[in-house]
């Protein structure tokens, strides 16, 4: 319980800001509920202008419906403006909470993003906003209008029959303590419901996103015993959440039955007493009024508990997005870093120690030097820091020792922007997002002009195939290239940077999609683009890396040989059995 009242003040804290929209719905609420209570008085006065056979006031009856027409239509206005006004404060707390979401995701170290399933996370942001959404939607449009009501009921009760409303009070904590219990009982259930439906997101997010290799090794059948395993946890941790929820209208129905019991008990002996012209007796007209009112005192536990209930599950919806948007950020840039400018390409790496895990080392005391214009291929065996290496240049993770330096400037003495902006990066998996294909290319330079993408494409031999697709540049592709070819996709992520031609590049496996005949010609323009420019080539196809200035041969995030490809192949060692063992026949 202590977590959920955490995450309540949080979400109190986000209330805050919407608090002109909240002053509005309380003073509706409040005036929704007068009217509706004053309704009972009108009844009753109307009752009390029926006396007998032949007595009836039907003036002063018609006079009285006149006013319930008009209470019912103002009470009718009112409640539709407290709708608005809670309907802007949820959706402004909900968009709130979702933005701050979303903007967390953008400066999260990507160790939390690796380490987390791309599912669950959009299960936080999607599914578990609505969520709490609809909770406290509800937690608004009742919680208010209850409140109100009971109190307001109990000042007409009292004004009518004091000691009949004692009875009313003496039996309410009944129904507290029932709706109380529950409501306990119910947070931990919705929050393992929350987590499993997260689980399972993630799970669906991830076989759609690698069907063909699923049916391609004829995993389906254990895909869907996985999927049942998940769905039959979703259903019984939400049945339990369900079923000790629903208990509470039940609950509190009994007892509410029991105070509407007690009112009419009550009230039928004072109305007797009344008629008689005993003291403290009412009349009919009153007694009736006593029941609508000991009705619309009970309805408000039930529709509250029913609250509770929502808000249980909105409150562990909440936690579960409250959880990513205070996860630790990545460390931000320095009060003082500076901006990186026009580099001049020197890169230095300097006994630089590194790992994913702390117990699992992978890069020690790497050191290394790079001058200005430098061609430098990174080769060696699956696992052994080569897209490692990538990710500390681009500042994607940090040294746990030493320094990186580019220009001679510690890479976290300046601003990320910055430092990326440097590099243009070619990456082994493609990233395409929705829309056009110019929206792809321009990414890195959105005022580019329609000649300079058309030289971009041209230079890497992705013009041919976009002049061949329905609209040409202006074709929409779908998220991550759609019907695209996984060669077409990558032609179109090399355009991206031959647009913008940074004063540094990286390629990592570049061309590993592309056909043999399009990669010489790539490399012919990346030999061109390269040129006065500092490049790192991770590659695996040792043919590509002949012409580069320096070969460094990494193994267990070190650096075993280095040297131009024929003083390597002469060295006989590592890189010429590498060498060997893709050209032997």
């Amino acid at each position: 319980m202590k977590e959920s009242k955490k995450t309540l003040l949080k979400v109190l804290h986000y209330i805050g800001k919407y608090s002109i929209y909240l002053v509005f719905s309380l003073i509706f609420a409040a005036v929704t509920v007068a009217l509706t209570l004053y309704l009972p008085i009108l009844t009753g006065d109307a009752l009390d202008l029926i006396i007998e056979k032949g007595l009836v006031d039907f003036d002063g009856i018609f006079d009285i419906l006149k006013k319930m027409a008009v209470v019912i239509l103002l009470t009718a206005a009112a409640q539709w403006l407290m709708n608005i006004c809670n309907n802007r404060i949820t959706y402004h707390v909900v968009r709130d909470i979702r933005y701050e979401a979303f903007k967390k995701i953008q400066i999260l170290p990507l160790k939390y993003i690796d380490g987390h399933a791309y599912g669950d996370i959009v299960s936080r942001v999607i599914a578990d906003a609505d969520q709490f959404a609809d909770g406290l939607l509800m937690g608004f449009t009742q919680l208010f209008t209850g409140v109100i009501t009971i109190f307001g009921t109990l000042g007409f009760m009292v004004a009518i029959n004091v000691k009949i409303t004692i009875v009313v009070v003496l039996v309410t904590p009944l129904s507290l303590f029932m709706a109380n219990f529950i409501a306990k009982r119910t947070y931990s259930m919705f929050r393992l419901q929350s987590q499993t439906r997260g689980e399972q997101t993630a799970f669906i997010d991830e076989m759609i996103g690698n069907q063909k290799v699923v049916q391609a090794f004829g995993q389906q059948e254990r895909m869907l015993e996985r999927f049942d395993e998940i769905n039959g946890r979703l259903e019984k941790c939400s049945l339990k959440a369900t079923f000790f929820s629903s208990l509470t209208n039940p609950c509190t129905r009994f007892v509410n039955s029991i105070v509407y019991a007690c009112v009419g008990v009550a009230g039928a002996f004072a109305a007797i007493m009344g008629l008689t012209g005993v003291a403290g007796g009412i009349t009919v007209g009153k007694l009736s009024c006593l029941l609508s009112y000991a009705n619309q005192y009970t309805k408000p536990f039930n529709e509250i508990s029913g609250v509770i209930t929502e808000l249980q599950n909105a409150i562990a919806c909440a936690g579960r997005l409250f959880e990513l948007i205070e996860e630790e950020p990545q460390i931000p840039d320095a009060k003082d870093a500076k901006v990186l400018g026009q580099p001049d390409g020197s890169v230095e790496l300097s006994h630089v120690y590194f790992s994913y895990v702390p117990e699992q080392k992978l890069i020690e005391d790497f050191n290394l030097s790079v001058k200005p214009g430098q061609r430098v291929a990174v080769v060696g065996p699956t696992g052994c820091g080569k897209t490692t290496l990538i990710n500390l240049l681009m500042r994607f993770y940090d040294v746990g020792e030493g320094q990186i330096k580019v220009s001679g400037i510690d890479i976290r003495d300046m601003t990320r922007k910055s430092l990326r902006k440097s590099y243009g990066m070619v990456l082994q998996d493609t990233w395409l997002r929705e829309g056009t294909i110019r929206d792809n290319i321009i990414i890195g330079k959105p005022d580019a002009t329609e000649a300079e993408i058309i030289e971009a494409a041209k230079a890497s031999h992705a013009h041919s195939f976009i002049k061949r697709l329905p609209n040409g540049y202006d074709t929409i592709i779908k998220e991550d290239g759609g019907s695209l070819s996984q060669g077409q996709k990558q032609l179109l992520c090399i355009t991206r940077v031959m647009l913008c031609l940074p004063p540094m590049l990286i390629l990592d496996e570049a061309t590993s999609s592309i056909d043999t005949r399009t990669e010489i010609r790539i490399q012919k323009a990346f030999a061109r683009m390269m040129q006065g420019r500092t490049s790192f080539i991770v590659a695996h196809r040792l043919s590509t890396i002949k012409e580069a200035d320096i070969i460094l041969v990494m193994k267990d995030g070190n650096i075993i040989e280095q040297g131009k490809h024929e003083e390597l192949l002469k060295q006989g060692g590592f890189y010429a059995n590498l060498y060997q063992s893709q050209f032997a026949h």
